[in-house]
């Protein structure tokens, strides 16, 4: 309905770093394309299936945070989950 919701998305991508931060969590993995969580890129926000360069509000955040983010259809996380549970560190 073109309400702006960039407030919401940066308030709960806050949320969410400090619950990873009381965690220790250091990596993730998150939904691709989302315009809070894609990695590279993600929908313009046109809700015509349009893709754009850059990072989700959430993806940007964590990052600039020191937490490494994966979207869910990268070809090295199979690769990246093995490496880590073999560290026995937590994804």
């Amino acid at each position: 309905d073109g309400e702006d919701v960039t407030d919401a998305f940066k308030q709960g991508a806050l949320r969410a770093l400090e619950h990873l931060q009381q965690r220790n969590i250091t990596h993730v993995i998150l939904k691709a394309n989302s315009p809070s969580c894609g990695s590279g890129l993600l929908y313009s926000g046109a809700f015509d299936g349009t893709l754009k360069s850059g990072n989700g509000v959430a993806t940007a955040l964590f990052e600039t945070n020191g937490i490494t983010v994966w979207h869910e259809d990268h070809p090295e996380l199979p690769a990246l989950i093995e490496q880590l549970l073999q560290n026995g560190k937590s994804a």
